[in-house]
């Protein structure tokens, strides 16, 4: 379907980020927009998961190591 263009420690770096976004998204219970954008952790940990960012296949990019 998608191509992985996220290698492995970038992988890791996105998961361990989106996680800790979204816990104190839940943790916190504060308001107002700062506290809405901690949202913004399931774009790393979606992309993490499936190990493809659609940003990088619009920029051409790849952390994945080259196979030759």
């Amino acid at each position: 379907m998608f191509k992985s263009n996220v290698g492995g420690a970038d992988r890791i770096i996105r998961i361990v980020v989106g996680l800790a976004l979204l816990v104190w998204f839940f943790v916190d219970q504060g308001s107002g927009t700062a506290h809405w954008l901690k949202l913004i952790g399931i774009v790393p940990l979606v992309t993490g998961l499936f190990g493809t960012c659609p940003l990088y296949s619009m920029l051409g990019f790849s952390t994945c190591p080259v196979r030759g």
